[in-house]
This record gives C-alpha cells, sequence and structure tokens, in this order.
C-alpha cells in the first residue's frame, strides 16, 4: 500500500450505505471547472456486459485529475446489469431514448440520464461499449467486416450544422489517428463506422434511433459511440478507451493529468490492485487485492445498516442470505461473513511497536512489518490479533507477534500477509472501537 493510494482513498466523494447500494443507482462525478461551458459527458456501463465500458470510466473518476476545463462522468449507469454481467434486467437500456412508457422500470433513470444529457453546458457526449469481433469497412471474415462493432468509432451521421464540435466524421478521424499510432497490435486499429441513423431506413437505423448518442445528436450535441473489442482482454480495451477519451479531451482543450503510466501492463495493476473499501466512518480499512474469498467473523454493528466507502463507483456491497458481498464491477470480491458487535466511538491514536519503532496509528490504517509487532499496553483498550493463537493471553496487547506465530487461513488475503488487529474498549462492555492492519513484507 503506497502514500499514493491512501491519498486517492481520502479524496474520493463516493459514499455509499447499503440501502443505496440496493437500489443501484447510478452515479454523476463532476470533475474539473464546476462554472465551465464546456464540458465533456462520458457514460459508461450502460450494458452491464461491457466491462472495458465501466472499467475505463471508472478509473477515469478515480486517477485523473482535471486541471482546465469539465468533465462529467457517468461509470455506473446500468449499475444493477454490471453486477449480474448481463444486458440489463428490464431490457437493454440503450433503447430506451426514443419513446419511453411511465411504467417501464428504466423510466426514471433515463429521464434523468436525458437531464444531464441536455444540460445547456454539455457540448459533447461519449458512450462507451464494448463491441464484437473489429470493424472494417469491407469484409475480410467473419470477424472482419462491416457488421462488427469493435475497434471503432461511432458516430451517427458526418456532419451536424450549428453545434460545437458539429464535424463529428472529422473529430472521429482524429482520434482514430491518435489510437492507431499507439496499436498494441496491428488487427486492433480502430476506423470509423457512421450508422447514418438519421436515415431510419433499415431495421439497424431505427434500432439506433433508440440510442442514447442518437438523443444527444437530436438534442443538439456532438455524440459519439467507442467501441472496443470484446476479443481484447480487459486491460486492453480500457487501454483503447483511455486513449481514446484523452484525445478528445484533447480536442476540446480540457486538460488532465493521470495518477499512473498508460500502458496494458499498468492498467491490469491499477484494475486488479488498486482497489480497497473502508467500514464504519473509516474506522475499518479492507485492500481488496489478493482479497481471500471468504472473511469470516467480520465486526458489523448490532441494529444498524452497514456503511462503506469504495476506492471505484463501481464497487459496492449488497446483503445475499445475511452475509455481505463486495462487488467490483461484475467481479464477486469476497463474501464477509458478520459478527453483529456493540460499537463505540475511539479517535485516539494506538501505540504499536513496528520492528523497534514506536508509532502512533490511526484505527483504520494499514501498517506494514519486516519481523514483528507489539501493541502497546493501554488500560482502555483489549486488543485481538485474528489468527494469533494463545490461550493465556485475553488481551493481546504487550506481545511480540511474529508472522510465523499466526495461522496462515486467518489473513485477508490469498498470499497470507496481510492480519486484522482488532481493537475493544476494555470497559464498556467490551464495545468493538475499530481495526488496523498489519502487512507482513519480508519474504520467509
Amino acid at each position: 500500500m503506497n502514500l499514493g493510494m491512501l491519498k486517492l482513498f481520502s479524496t474520493i466523494a463516493l459514499f455509499c450505505t447499503l440501502s443505496f447500494a440496493q437500489n443501484m443507482d447510478f452515479t454523476l462525478i463532476e470533475k474539473g471547472e464546476k462554472d465551465s461551458d464546456n464540458k465533456l459527458l462520458i457514460v459508461g456501463g450502460i450494458q452491464g456486459d461491457e466491462p472495458g465500458s465501466f472499467m475505463a470510466a471508472s478509473l477515469l473518476a478515480t486517477h485523473y485529475e482535471i486541471t482546465k476545463g469539465s468533465v462529467w462522468i457517468v461509470p455506473n449507469f446500468n449499475f444493477y446489469s454490471i453486477i449480474k454481467s448481463n444486458r440489463g434486467p428490464f431490457g437493454d437500456l440503450n433503447r430506451k431514448f426514443d419513446q419511453l412508457p411511465k411504467d417501464d422500470p428504466d423510466y426514471d433513470s433515463i429521464e434523468r440520464m436525458k437531464k444531464i444529457i441536455t444540460d445547456k453546458n454539455v457540448k459533447m457526449v461519449i458512450n462507451l461499449h464494448d463491441g464484437s469481433g473489429f470493424y472494417r469497412e469491407k469484409y475480410i471474415d467473419k470477424w472482419h467486416q462491416p457488421r462488427r462493432w469493435g475497434q471503432a468509432t461511432i458516430i451517427d451521421q458526418q456532419h451536424i450544422e450549428g453545434i460545437p464540435y458539429g464535424n463529428l466524421e472529422e473529430i472521429a478521424g482524429q482520434v482514430d489517428t491518435y489510437i492507431n499510432q499507439r496499436l498494441l497490435d496491428e488487427e486492433h486499429k480502430f476506423h470509423t463506422k457512421n450508422t447514418q441513423t438519421y436515415l431510419k431506413k433499415t431495421y439497424e437505423e431505427k434500432e439506433m434511433s433508440k440510442t442514447l448518442t442518437y438523443f444527444a445528436i437530436s438534442s443538439g450535441k456532438a455524440a459519439f459511440g467507442n467501441e472496443s473489442s470484446k476479443s481484447l482482454p480487459v486491460n486492453e480495451r480500457v487501454y483503447y478507451k483511455l486513449l481514446a477519451l484523452e484525445k478528445f479531451m484533447d480536442i476540446m482543450g480540457i486538460e488532465y493529468k493521470r495518477k499512473f503510466e498508460l500502458n496494458a501492463h499498468a492498467l491490469k495493476d491499477v484494475i486488479d490492485n488498486d482497489i480497497f473499501i473502508s467500514f464504519n466512518d473509516k474506522k475499518i480499512f479492507i485492500p481488496l487485492s489478493r482479497i481471500r474469498p471468504w472473511i469470516t467473523y467480520f465486526p458489523v454493528k448490532k441494529g444498524d445498516t452497514i456503511t462503506f466507502k469504495p476506492s471505484s463507483p463501481i464497487m459496492t456491497v449488497l446483503e445475499e442470505e445475511d452475509k455481505y458481498v463486495v462487488y467490483y464491477g461484475n467481479r464477486r470480491l469476497t463474501t464477509l461473513v458478520p459478527e453483529y458487535l456493540d460499537y463505540d466511538k475511539f479517535d485516539d491514536t494506538i501505540k504499536i511497536d513496528i520492528d523497534g519503532k514506536v508509532k502512533e496509528v490511526n484505527l483504520g490504517s494499514l501498517v506494514e512489518v519486516e519481523n514483528y509487532f507489539n501493541v502497546s499496553p493501554d488500560e482502555r483498550i483489549r486488543v485481538n490479533v485474528i489468527g494469533y493463537v494463545n490461550k493465556k493471553h485475553k488481551n493481546e496487547s504487550g506481545l511480540n507477534i511474529r508472522e510465523k506465530y499466526l495461522l496462515e487461513r486467518y489473513s485477508i488475503d490469498k498470499d497470507g500477509k496481510r492480519y486484522r488487529i482488532e481493537i475493544y474498549d476494555n470497559h464498556k462492555k467490551d464495545k468493538f472501537l475499530g481495526m488496523i492492519l498489519v502487512e507482513f513484507t519480508q519474504k520467509q
């Protein structure tokens, strides 16, 4: 766990409760200058079985700083379908922007999105997708042909008069050229696909007239689809999407800073490892890289709704069969088996001897240990180190605890390196106060 990760965690303005998660509402994240009249709107997750879409939008929300201009991001438009990895529980959300009856379960979400799109300051809309195969203007084979969608910038028509960025085909060409100078493989080459939706003659054109991008165009906004191929691994799909989004921002004069190097390898590391979640007003912190599929005896406040703060807007916690399941996009990361406890507040630091140096540690922290740790005795607290077995000590403070003394199956990670130190009030009926994690960094 590095300092940058912790800083990122502290700045994400996303706070969820379980009731929100069960409702699966989508999130609008506003970045950059609030009063800008040149906003870029990016929508991810309109179809939940396209992880490149919601993952790219999520990373733009959490790992980019907009230094000039304004970007609005909806990374989880169809949140429930993302969790379930399907097109949508009530039908394809990207076919509901034309005529939609009020009794449709998606009506409120569509109306809210329409208001976002038609905001007077939104000047360009990008809808992110993963598409089948590789789009080519002429038929080559089954997977490389005009009816495929992958590796394409999508426009509904060539040009729109009288609006900013109305030169759709020209802009799409600039984006394609930018991406094609940075290909991982020649097969991944991008092309512009003009669906000519405005004609509304063929069945496909009529279907496309029901989409988010065509609604945006009909509302006087420049709009583009971005399709990366489902034949590629997710990190490569995200790589191409972020290249496209960076070029769109450049065209609009939007400036940004990125918190990682943009290459496929770095993206895989960020996607898989730079993820975490906290509970109980940040008194419990859980890194989710290499997390075990089950964590037992997880402290949950008795008689209250579980609250959590995720590192990503595509992360949530759902209650399933008296357990709590942490989802990250369409990945089921871990299941928390609750132990319901009485809670109390404790805002002081805990003194811990770490390899011979005493440090003041906040609840909800992760500390790295090479050889041993020893929680300093404090008459206010009782310490329980999960995985340390010693029947002589109910309070496990004042003990030098090394990795070899801990039962690996009680670690929270698959590598057997991270362990929980649970802190209880020593006087108020043993109420739970919070947790500290230790991570052993020295190789055995």
